[in-house]
């Protein structure tokens, strides 16, 4: 029993190391391999190029997969140019796995001792996350030292090895259970390593290795596509596609594994090149192989899984939960949901005019139902943002997770004053028939104007955070809170000059005029964290600012 739980403990440091390593990379450089794995998708072989580097990184050809079905969904990249960069992440970490099966042992106490040392000193630094890495990569390098060690005695026993003897050469019953183990452990690469470590310490024949390498590769891919059996149908035509490349390479290749003990490893020094020089021919033949078959796969994938038509506004488009496991490429998701929400609120705000110009109560019953929309959206980006690991973020990141919850939270807020301009139009200008002057009229469609060009400006400033651009939005502020003060004083002079219509509307024209400038408020608003990330909001401004989210 000793002897199994010595194993069973290494195998778990193995998969923790992997996880360090993975969530580590991602956290140092999550944004800068997006932009990789976006800009290199011009031809499938520089995507398959990128797919090697990223899943190198990464250690993970499930994190690629999970990447690049994410861009897919978000229709950064088309569906062949992915399963692209899949072909290429395979090969990566077949890579990976060569590399970690030489005799590193040596570097494990330097990786961890500078990896804590880093960790606690600069934890919330790059340096930070780097020894974050480094502690993973000498953990992965223990775990395999310590499964040789723990295997060696627990495998002499002739129990075990009867049992192990029972699933030679039946190569389907290898391949499920090198599958399952990959998903277990969330690794292929761990699997592998623990396989190559096995196989060198006799616990397990050559050819009953291979067999679970094969199941491991098929495995990493059943594992992305039940990751992802939640997610858009586009997301999930990109990990059923790889399924499909594995699950074809293991057909082919599972009936000449005798071929490759017989005549490969006579010329290979030992049973731990044999695995996971297998593992990489495995993955370079298949990864040439099938590279020219991408189009065709993605249009068998595209039959098996057509993308439904789009029905109606309240579906979270962008809110993918797989890209959770991505902090960088979740807040990107999130981002994109908050202009979602922020476009239905801009057709809420131009209809509204509509509603007060031409008494149109269809029309306002529709916009009504839009704030539910704005709301029920809120509320998906912001359980959406509580699901991403607020430690797994960078300074940026942290920065930005605030940005889109602050704008979220304003968007959701313009859209409850609109259905209360919208109500109150109803009951006191559309019910009673009554008519705004014509100067109070131009007055409100002036204020509406500006209205509809700050709330684009702010979803501007919102996606590319321009400093230029989010003064320019305060400035705007300014002005409404002028023409709104210069507009009121005008009315005032047509209820002296005892203007009827205006005396009718007297009371729904100011709160109407009252509620736009709050509106703006919440607009301009915006550019407050904009300018203070930049220092160039002003001490007054800077105050104002912080008042708010104390209020809010």
């Amino acid at each position: 029993m000793k002897h199994l739980l010595n194993l069973l403990a290494a195998v778990a440091l193995l998969v923790w190391g992997t996880h360090l390593v993975r969530t580590g990379v991602l956290r140092v450089f999550g944004a800068n391999l997006r932009k990789i794995l976006v800009q290199s998708m011009r031809n499938r072989f520089t995507a398959a190029l990128s797919g090697i580097g990223v899943t190198a990184l990464v250690q993970s050809s499930t994190a690629t997969s999970l990447m690049t079905s994410s861009f897919v969904g978000q229709g950064l990249v088309t569906l062949p140019a992915a399963l692209a960069v899949m072909r290429g992440a395979d090969v990566g970490t077949a890579l990976i796995s060569v590399l970690f099966s030489a005799d590193l042992s040596w570097l494990s106490p330097m990786f961890i001792f500078v990896g804590v040392v880093l960790f606690i000193t600069r934890s919330a630094t790059v340096a930070g996350r780097v020894g974050r890495v480094l502690i993973g990569l000498g953990l992965m390098l223990l775990a395999l030292q310590l499964v040789v060690e723990a295997t060696e005695p627990l495998f002499s026993s002739p129990a075990v090895r009867a049992l192990l003897a029972s699933i030679n050469s039946d190569v389907l019953l290898e391949i499920t259970i090198g599958a399952v183990l990959a998903i277990v452990a969330y690794s292929s690469l761990a699997v592998v390593l623990l396989v190559a470590a096995m196989a060198t310490s006799n616990v397990v024949p050559l050819d009953v290795a291979l067999g679970l390498v094969l199941g491991a590769n098929l495995g990493s891919g059943l594992l992305a596509v039940l990751t992802t059996a939640k997610s858009a149908v586009s997301v999930r035509q990109v990990t059923v596609g790889n399924l499909v490349f594995k699950a074809l390479g293991v057909a082919i290749v599972a009936p000449f594994v005798g071929l490759w003990i017989r005549y490969v490893q006579p010329e290979l020094p030992n049973q731990t090149h044999g695995v996971v020089l297998f593992h990489l021919a495995f993955n370079v033949v298949i990864s040439v192989g099938f590279i020219g078959l991408t189009q065709w796969i993605a249009k068998l994938v595209t039959r098996m899984l057509p993308t439904p038509q789009a029905s109606g506004t309240s579906r979270p488009h962008h809110l993918d939960p797989s890209a959770l496991s991505t902090p960088s490429l979740a807040i990107s998701n999130a981002a994109r949901e908050a202009l979602h929400q922020a476009d239905i609120v801009e057709t809420m705000l131009i209809g509204v005019l509509d509603v007060i110009r031409n008494n149109d109560t269809r029309l306002s019953q529709e916009l009504r139902q839009l704030d539910d929309t704005v709301d029920e959206l809120y509320s998906a980006i912001k359980y959406y943002m509580t699901r991403i690991s607020r430690e797994a973020l960078g300074e940026e990141e942290s920065r930005r997770w605030t940005d889109i919850i602050s704008f979220t939270i304003n968007m959701e807020q313009i859209g409850d004053i609109i259905e209360r301009v919208i109500i109150d139009v109803e009951d006191k200008k559309i019910k009673p028939q009554r008519n705004f002057s014509e100067a109070g009229m131009a007055e409100i469609v002036e204020l509406h104007g500006r209205l509809v060009a700050n709330l684009r400006l702010s979803m501007s400033v919102f996606l590319n955070g321009n400093v230029r651009d989010a003064q320019k939005l305060l400035e705007e502020k300014a002005r409404f809170r002028d023409l709104e003060r210069a507009y009121a004083t005008t009315h005032l002079d047509r209820l002296s000059d005892r203007t009827t219509l205006s005396i009718e509307t007297s009371s729904l024209h100011i709160d109407l005029i009252s509620d736009l400038k709050r509106i703006n408020s919440h607009i301009c608003s915006i550019a407050y964290p904009i300018l203070e990330s930049a220092g160039a909001l002003a001490p007054s401004r800077l105050r104002e600012s912080r008042l708010g989210k104390i209020e809010g």
